[in-house]
């Protein structure tokens, strides 16, 4: 009986993590342009809006991108 349970549990634990379902990102993180013009934080280049305001993660003042590069 004690294996009937211990093999449930394992197969309940392994169902459970291997779920492939997409992570999704703040807007933030996955912003489209909108007029042409994004922002982004100076030390987290991933962090990317389409209008002004802070970052997320360290809360600097997001900066208008530079695409010329």
């Amino acid at each position: 009986m004690k294996i009937i349970i211990m093999l449930t549990s394992l197969l309940i634990l392994v169902t459970a993590c291997n779920s492939n379902q997409p992570v999704s990102k703040a807007d933030t993180l996955s912003a489209k342009k909108v007029n042409g013009i994004q922002y982004t934080c100076p030390m987290h280049p991933a962090v990317v809006s389409s209008k002004p305001g802070t970052c997320p993660k360290c809360g600097m003042e997001l900066v208008e991108k530079d695409d010329s590069k």
